[in-house]
């Protein structure tokens, strides 16, 4: 369980998060270490942002109205499914016109699986990419 201290009027109120955890690494005197599914959302929404093709990431209409109001989302398009020392990871990209799908889907199932694989020390099963849309250059 994952707790957020929060400000209200001047009081700070503990809540509790549902936000799923795993455990990655534990020394018997040291401790534990935990990592949230979001931020292995995070991980691999930046690595699948930096391949040369891929525009944005895809996300629901909550996302697409949050990003307008500039705030940003990380893990936006990104669905991650922990199971004991796995990942499985769902990706909706934006693809730039002009692209090889296939080509840089590849490159960005490469990336994310190298990126949590390296990161975070877990196993990725899988990395299945959605091409939601493609992304036309506006000329200015």
């Amino acid at each position: 369980m994952v707790y957020t201290i929060l400000v209200q009027e001047g009081i700070a109120v503990a809540e509790v998060e549902s936000r799923n955890t795993h455990k990655v690494y534990e020394k018997d005197k040291i401790g534990e270490v935990q990592i949230a599914d979001d931020v292995v959302a995070i991980i691999a929404g930046l690595a699948a942002t930096e391949v040369e093709g891929v525009d944005s990431m895809a996300g629901n209409i909550t996302n697409e109205l949050v990003a307008k109001l500039g705030m940003k989302n990380l893990s936006k398009g990104v669905k991650v499914e922990l199971t004991e020392e796995h990942v499985s990871v769902d990706l909706s990209l934006n693809i730039k016109y002009g692209y090889s799908i296939p080509t840089v889907s590849e490159k960005v199932q490469e990336k994310v699986q190298n990126a949590i694989e390296n990161m975070t020390g877990l196993t990725v099963l899988d990395v299945n990419i959605k091409i939601a849309g493609v992304a036309l250059e506006e000329n200015k």
